[in-house]
């Protein structure tokens, strides 16, 4: 980065922040807090109302604003397929939102900048499944979700778990303190505490029914933080199969979550996978068909074949 785009970045860091000590502009911008002090001083010198607090940091002065910003080519598609993709997943609301954004966008580029980035945008596609009953569903729970989330408000709502419980039971009903939301794999996934296991759960919104909101409150904890939050990973069984040619770029194109690694033989791949319990990859196999031959666990060996014995009567 040069100066110029870094003294441009340090007065937007310090318009959304109210206060920054130089050491954490150092740090974000990756340079010398000696070079901190300069890039201040040069912005004093041109104008720029920068407050130095000793022993605390820098800060605008209150009304201080920035004109309005243009954008190059790359930014401004940047932006708009940023408003694309936020039609294309998230819900009504946002939505809605993201056509109005667009729309402010494309006004206040100069004719030249919003033809180009015109030209260029339509060279993307975003490209997402016909909406059906499940995933218009899913985006309604969403903005519920959503909503809840903002309002420090818990949800209950029926779940079905992918993998039966030994008594073959899938259905449960929850109560949750919903944490936040992520998209994960081109699915919207709920981070909550669930009341039932007294823990931090994660739920697919395309296996929830009935959800509703409740009264009831929740006090998100101080120390949870989304956007540097890991789950435990608790995937202790290796699985290992193999796959013949014919299929093995299938299999390598399905970017399986479980995958750990893939070894290339002359005769096919050797994939191991690491899972909870070996059924979460039952349908995965079954599907890949004839072109995959499980070597290990045994265990799993024998489940895939009743499994295949039950659909070899069904014919």
């Amino acid at each position: 980065m040069n100066k110029t785009d870094r003294l441009l970045a340090i007065v937007l860091e310090l318009q959304r922040n109210e206060v920054l000590r130089a050491e954490d502009l150092a740090a974000t911008f990756e340079t010398s807090v000696r070079t901190i002090y300069r890039d201040i001083q040069a912005l004093s010198e041109a104008g720029v109302s920068v407050i130095g607090a000793p022993g605390q940091g820098y800060s605008l002065m209150e009304g201080y604003f920035l004109p309005p910003i243009s954008f190059t080519v790359e930014e401004a598609v940047t932006l708009l397929i940023g408003t694309d993709f936020i039609e294309h997943w998230f819900d009504v609301h946002y939505r809605s939102k993201s056509r109005t954004s667009r729309g402010k966008i494309e006004a206040i580029l100069p004719e030249p900048i919003r033809s180009e980035a015109s030209r260029i945008r339509k060279s993307f596609r975003l490209f997402t499944s016909v909406e059906d009953i499940t995933r218009i569903q899913e985006k309604a729970y969403l903005e519920a979700i959503r909503r809840a989330i903002l309002e420090e408000r818990k949800i209950k709502f029926r779940y079905s778990k992918r993998i039966a419980e030994a008594d073959g039971n899938r259905q449960s009903v929850r109560t949750v303190a919903p944490y936040g939301l992520v998209l994960h794999q081109g699915s919207w996934v709920l981070v909550a505490r669930c009341e039932l296991r007294q823990n931090i759960r994660h739920f697919r919104l395309s296996r929830m029914s009935e959800l509703f909101e409740l009264e009831d409150r929740f006090m998100l904890p101080a120390d949870f933080l989304l956007d540097v939050y890991q789950p435990p990973d608790d995937r202790d069984v290796l699985v290992r199969i193999w796959v013949q040619p014919d299929i093995a770029d299938k299999v390598r194109e399905s970017n399986n979550f479980y995958i750990e690694t893939i070894e290339d033989y002359k005769e096919g791949l050797l994939v191991t996978l690491r899972v909870r319990q070996p059924e979460e990859l039952l349908q995965c196999v079954l599907g890949w068909g004839s072109g995959v031959v499980v070597l290990e666990p045994e265990s799993f060996r024998h489940r895939v074949r009743n499994e295949l014995k039950k659909t070899l009567k069904r014919y």
